[in-house]
């Protein structure tokens, strides 16, 4: 009897601090920056060849003569979840002027990845690639998530944000503007 009193106090204890603690937890998630750091000599990127949610492969070298963006990420990560809608927002607005978007989610598996997408106000349409083992991630150099490269039109890293970003502020858009001006 006195084991179920406790245990009833400790849920009633969880059910009132838990309602308080989600404001705290949120207001924890970092502003997103929108600075993307220029590689003064850039570098061949690595090339890779992964699997979409439907299991069409994608190659790095496909997409040469696009600008593209990399996005290494993963559901578990707040930042990740919060830059994703300006990912498929900055992919709307370029994605027919040679500017390509790619996700690469780390660890997780399809069904998860899928379920997770449902959770958005919009579905991206840019190619969410799955690097189950992190073998990309660790070719690329990836130290935390989530981290973006900028690969120019030769297949070399060109810019690169450690961090979430807000993919749709000024600053990004005019960045992209001048990557895909003649």
């Amino acid at each position: 009897m006195r084991l179920k009193i406790l245990k009833n106090r400790w849920i009633l204890l969880i059910a009132v601090l838990l309602p308080g603690a989600l404001p705290v937890a949120q207001e924890a998630i970092p502003e997103l920056s929108y600075q993307l750091t220029r590689l003064e000599v850039p570098v061949a990127a690595p090339g890779f060849e992964l699997a979409d949610m439907d299991g069409k492969t994608h190659r790095l070298e496909d997409y040469r003569g696009n600008w593209v963006l990399i996005n290494f990420w993963a559901t578990w990560c707040p930042p990740c979840r919060k830059e994703m809608p300006s990912l498929e927002q900055l992919y709307q607005a370029y994605h027919d002027r040679s500017f390509r978007v790619l996700a690469v989610n780390q660890w997780e598996d399809v069904d998860h990845v899928f379920s997770y997408m449902g959770e958005l106000n919009v579905f991206p349409s840019f190619p969410i690639l799955f690097d189950p083992e992190s073998k990309i991630s660790e070719a690329y150099g990836v130290r935390g998530l989530p981290t973006s490269f900028i690969i120019d039109p030769q297949g070399r890293i060109a810019y690169r944000a450690v961090g979430g970003r807000e993919f749709d502020h000024p600053e990004v858009i005019r960045l992209i503007e001048g990557l895909l001006a003649p």
